[in-house]
């Protein structure tokens, strides 16, 4: 897992969450949502890309609760 505070689009994101383990997955989320933030920030809006990552990682979350 990357060392960074923010995931932006250009960085790898992983193709299957669900082999993703639970602390790993929290701190992809809060990667996402910084970069999320940033984008709103700094360009006004999210760039698309960010928005489908946050998106599986809700969804994933969500599947994990349901387990």
């Amino acid at each position: 897992m990357s060392d960074k505070l923010h995931l932006s689009p250009e960085d790898d994101f992983p193709e299957d969450l669900s082999v993703v383990p639970d602390q790993d997955l929290q701190v992809l989320d809060s990667q996402v949502q910084r970069q999320l933030d940033y984008e709103y920030v700094v360009e006004g809006e999210p760039n698309p890309e960010t928005e489908f990552r946050h998106f599986d990682l809700d969804e994933e979350f969500q599947e994990r609760d349901a387990r």
